[in-house]
């Protein structure tokens, strides 16, 4: 585990590097790509009403520029406040291309999906979009229905409150017999707590659950926004952590089957410090390119809510 934190870890804070051109806006969720030679970012923007997703384009990683809405407001739908969005099957390696997979020809999102109005207000579940053009600012088909609910039957307990962020990667050995996992973090009805659980998928519609209790717990605060990548032979999982200690913070745990993992127990990733991160930093989005770890977060302090950058190298 130690070989792995001298891997991941980035004690360089660059700064802040995407606000939303709206100050009174919240961006959050980045997932980060590359396609054709240059960086692209979704990521999701709350207004007030509830959360829409969005694209945003760099050719170096540290400047952006907004290209357009992915997934809107839909009046009178199951998701008709709340479409925030996570682009899926982007490639694990570390250090590889940061491409992304196509599913029959297209490209897939899964997304935090609502009706109520607010903050994570409401029923929360899983829906699916996909598009035949991955960096095109414009709307992905929705699947009609959500693909995960808090009210299913198969619900296990810890999710039976709400579902919320989503992250699906391509099994391509079957380790945990689907060829597309998804890890999310979910609430039950008798905890307060968010913990990790996971899902397979033949087709990456239609979904079912994996094992009785969650992969990553702590039984209390927030275990949450899973990102996996592998390291040789080695999976390892970011995530972020709150209130179990102060603040929200980044961790990661460690597996060789997707199933079983084993948390890092030494010091954060990347830990408020900074003051546009005084308050939290959390929900990481890793990446390894030309000798750089770059870790993007979602960053709470004196400038709102924006995406900030962490890197194992001074940049500034």
């Amino acid at each position: 585990m130690q070989e792995v934190y001298e891997q991941v870890k980035t004690p360089y804070k660059y700064g802040v590097v995407f606000q939303h051109r709206d100050t009174t806006k919240m961006v959050d969720s980045p997932t980060i790509f590359r396609y054709e030679g240059d960086w692209y970012m979704t990521y999701i923007v709350f207004d007030g009403r509830g959360y829409e997703t969005w694209l945003a384009k760099s050719n170096n990683l540290l400047n952006w520029e907004e290209q357009g809405r992915l997934l809107s407001f839909t009046p009178g739908t199951w998701d008709a406040n709340q479409k925030a969005g996570y682009l899926a099957l982007v490639d694990t390696k570390w250090g590889a291309g940061n491409e992304v997979a196509t599913h029959e020809g297209k490209y897939w999102m899964s997304y935090l999906g609502g009706a109520t109005e607010g903050y994570e207000a409401g029923t929360l579940g899983v829906g699916m979009a996909k598009s035949d053009h991955l960096v095109l600012g414009e709307e992905w088909e929705r699947i009609d229905t959500p693909v995960l609910l808090p009210g299913d039957s198969a619900a296990r307990w810890f999710e039976t409150d709400k579902i919320y962020k989503s992250h699906i990667i391509g099994d391509e050995d079957r380790l945990t017999g689907y060829p597309f996992v998804m890890y999310y973090n979910a609430k039950g009805d008798t905890a307060t707590y968010e913990s990790i659980g996971m899902a397979g998928s033949e087709d990456m519609v239609n979904w079912t659950r994996i094992g009785d209790e969650p992969v990553i717990t702590r039984g209390e605060g927030i275990c949450g926004d899973a990102q996996v990548v592998k390291l040789g032979d080695l999976y390892v999982m970011f995530y972020f952590g709150a209130f179990w200690k102060p603040g929200a913070f980044e961790r990661f745990a460690c597996s060789y089957d997707l199933v079983h993992w084993t948390d890092w127990e030494g010091e954060d990733l990347v830990a408020p410090s900074a003051p546009y991160d005084k308050l939290y930093a959390h929900k990481p989005w890793v990446i390894r390119w030309e000798g750089v770890t770059y870790h993007f977060y979602n960053a709470v302090g004196d400038r709102g809510r924006v995406i900030a950058l962490s890197t194992s190298l001074p940049l500034n």
